[in-house]
């Protein structure tokens, strides 16, 4: 799992390439593997903080994540995605925790809410994700607000 590196971009320091394989990485999962059509580019991503995982020079993770008051009221990561054949490696932690270690280092943010899929609610658990409310369809895909504290 160690083959797994991190950068922390703002939007404005993304180069072409590194933007492409991350549009090009969320498309091949949340629209076409998932088979969702929505709008994936949103504008959001020009205020967001992109959060890259580089395992040689292939972009396999990804999340984006905002300040408080940007998306939530409480900062968040959204947009966190792993290349499926990279899954089994437990990449998708490492990214969380890396997320997470981010937003208290740029937002100094304790809280942190997000939208999950309902499908990884007992993922998002182990990083001290606790549901919120009630579930909902964004984008005809089962999701629950979850917060940590």
């Amino acid at each position: 799992m160690t083959d797994l590196s991190f950068k922390t971009k703002p939007f404005n320091e993304l180069s072409t390439s590194e933007l492409y394989k991350i549009l090009r990485l969320r498309a091949e999962v949340f629209i076409v593997e998932q088979d969702c059509v929505y709008q994936d580019i949103d504008d959001k991503d020009s205020y967001a903080l992109h959060v890259i995982g580089y395992k040689g020079n292939e972009i396999i993770a990804y999340a984006r994540l905002f300040n408080t008051g940007d998306y939530f009221d409480k900062a968040s990561i959204g947009r966190v995605v792993i290349s499926e054949k990279e899954r089994k490696f437990g990449y998708g932690h490492m990214l969380i925790q890396n997320c997470i270690a981010e937003i208290e280092k740029h937002f100094t943010a304790k809280e942190i809410l997000i939208s999950a899929q309902c499908y990884l609610i007992s993922f998002y658990k182990k990083h001290g994700f606790n549901e919120e409310g009630e579930g909902y369809l964004e984008d005809g895909i089962p999701h629950i607000k979850m917060q940590r504290a």
